[in-house]
Formats: C-alpha cells, structure tokens, sequence
C-alpha cells in the first residue's frame, strides 16, 4: 500500500514539475539580463509564451515594476511577489511530506514484520519440543526477513525522489529570489537615478497630466 501511494505521489510530482518548469529557466535568465541592460520590453516579450511557474511570476513582477515610481509601492510590491512565491512554493512542495513519513515508515513496519515473524518461528520451535524441524524454522525466518528487505525496497527509492524534488525546489527558490532581486532592484536604481536628474517618475507624470 506504501508501494503503491508513494508511486502515485512520485508520479504526480514529475508531471506537476515538468509541466511547471520548476527550476531554473534559461528564458528568465535572458530575459534578467535584458531587464538589467535597460530593455525592458525586450525582456517582457521574451517571456511572454512561456508558461513555467518562474516565467509568469517574473514577467507580472517585471510588469508591476515598471508601472511603479514610488518606494513605499515598490516595498508593498515586493511584499506581495514574496507572497506570491511563498504560495507557489507551497504547492511545489505538497506531497513531500507524505514521501517523508513513507520513507521512514516502510523500514519500520518491515522490522516490525520480521520481529512477528520470528516471534512465530521460535514459537513453533518450542511447540515441536525436541521433534524439531530446521526447515520450519528457516522457512519462518526467512518470510520474516523478506518483509524488512521489502520495507527497505520501499523505502529507498522514496528517499531518492524525495532529495531529487527537495533539490529541484531548492533551485527554483534561488532562481525566484535572484530574478525579483534584480528586477525591483533595477527598478528602484533606476527610479534613484531619475530623481536625482530632477526627473519625475512615469506615475507622476500621468497624474500632473490629468
């Protein structure tokens, strides 16, 4: 049963990471790099069919950033792109906890057979008496052996996948991080910059025009 619900889990995280593109994404790369150049519709338009989880969250946060002039709505933005992330990174990782508790459990409940198991051999030992029958007792002991051989076969590809999606994630935080980084960064620089050559943000020119 372990078996069977851990594989459904495993087979659901592949297809939920290769349709979400959960990692890194040589596209938002390119598109940062052209963001931090000065392109900015370049870089939105480079990320404008991609459909991996990173792409839309840089291209919304590449979208907000450059409609905001002010500080205080730059702050509130980045607390909600963190918001954002912290979500999407919740449902990257649902299911992990299930593949933690099998790959602990199945070892357990195997060494719990063979402890029943042996239980039941040596006392099939002492009902025999001195009639004793060594290939009941081997065979006792070895189907008691095989159900911890069994839990560990469960367990340990369980533990691989789990350190496989965990890495996979791990990666696509960075990725997160070092993409909002550099946008509300350049954007903020870039603001700083415009004041201090006596310039208006775009948002304030909008208001002064109407």
């Amino acid at each position: 049963v372990l078996s069977v619900i851990a594989l459904a889990i495993v087979i659901y995280k592949m297809a939920q990471y290769v349709r979400r593109g959960t990692g890194t994404d040589r596209h938002v790369d390119e598109a940062v790099r052209l963001w931090l150049a000065g392109d900015r519709a370049a870089a939105r338009s480079h990320l404008a069919d991609r459909k991996t989880a990173l792409a839309e969250l840089v291209r919304e946060a590449m979208g907000q950033a450059g409609q905001t002039g002010g500080h205080v709505a730059r702050s509130d933005l980045e607390d909600h792109f963190a918001i954002v992330a912290a979500r999407q990174l919740q449902r990257l990782q649902s299911g992990f906890r299930a593949l933690e508790s099998i790959a602990q459990i199945a070892p357990l409940i195997g060494l719990f057979g063979t402890v029943l198991g042996m239980i039941e051999a040596f006392r099939q030992l002492q009902g025999a008496g001195n009639a004793v029958d060594p290939s009941l007792l081997a065979g006792g002991i070895w189907v008691a052996l095989l159900t911890t051989a069994v839990g560990l076969a469960v367990a340990m590809p369980t533990a691989i996948c789990l350190s496989f999606f965990e890495s996979r994630v791990a990666r696509h935080r960075l990725a997160i991080e070092e993409a909002l980084t550099a946008v509300f960064n350049t954007g903020r620089t870039g603001s700083a910059a415009a004041e201090r050559a006596g310039e208006r943000p775009i948002g304030a020119s909008a208001a002064n025009a109407h």
